[in-house]
């Protein structure tokens, strides 16, 4: 059994081995965003090995023999053991808002704005996400493994799976956002050539300039800003891996 260090550091190799134990469907109901981040905090002390309904029993099980501690119930705040369910959208309702993509975390639906969205059943955790996000109701939670539930119902290559396409999506995301902002710092940059290059003569018309001005290089230090606390971010997070 591995143990926090005397500094508290968290072993990053614990997280990893007790991220392994988890079903991956990334479905929020431990309370943290994702199943790395309760992996963490379960390391860290800040959460209990009891909060994954979609491990079960079996999971309370691996994660207490992991720990070096005993199998407690799972706790019914998280949420109930269950079969697992497979997230299916009534084609005649669904309005293509694209929410529910936006909302799944492991890509597991298809579609495009004001189109007819589709789940691909095989990618499906059974997370839930997509179902609130969705303003026409058009979303069931079908039950496919009958009275099967916990890992009985999911298999570790899907939540091998399940965990790529979760951490491909999570970088698709950072990269898209990345490159939509580098749009905007290049845009704002555009702006401010051209408001420097233009001749201006009246004191009010010089009085404007210079508040436009003011607007774009504020703009353009956020912009700045946002990216050296983003690299921060990643050069931290590869540490943390390492």
């Amino acid at each position: 059994m591995l143990v926090l260090s005397k500094n508290n550091a968290v072993s990053v190799q614990l997280v990893d081995q007790i991220e392994d134990l988890l079903p991956q469907t990334q479905c929020t109901k431990c309370g943290y965003p994702a199943c790395r981040p309760y992996a963490e905090a379960i390391a860290s002390g800040e959460a209990s090995y009891n909060q994954c309904p979609p491990g079960g029993a079996e999971g309370v099980g691996r994660l207490a023999a992991l720990l070096g501690k005993p199998v407690i119930p799972l706790n019914p705040a998280n949420g109930l053991e269950r079969p697992r369910p497979v997230a299916v959208i009534d084609e005649n309702l669904c309005i293509g808002c694209t929410l529910c993509i936006q909302a799944c975390p492991v890509d597991a639906i298809v579609g495009a704005a004001k189109q007819m969205h589709t789940v691909v059943p095989d990618l499906c955790t059974g997370c839930d996400l997509c179902v609130a996000p969705c303003p026409v109701d058009c979303i069931s939670m079908v039950n496919v493994t009958r009275d099967r539930t916990g890992w009985d119902a999911w298999s570790q290559q899907q939540a091998d799976d399940a965990r790529r396409r979760h951490d491909f999506r999570t970088m698709r995301l950072r990269r898209e956002k990345e490159e939509n902002d580098a749009r905007l710092a290049a845009k704002a940059a555009a702006k401010l050539q051209a408001l420097e290059a233009e001749a201006v003569t009246s004191p009010e018309q010089q009085a404007e300039q210079a508040r436009k001005k003011a607007i774009v290089q504020a703009a353009i230090e956020r912009a700045r800003l946002k990216k050296e606390q983003m690299a921060a971010a990643v050069t931290a997070g590869g540490k943390h891996n390492e």
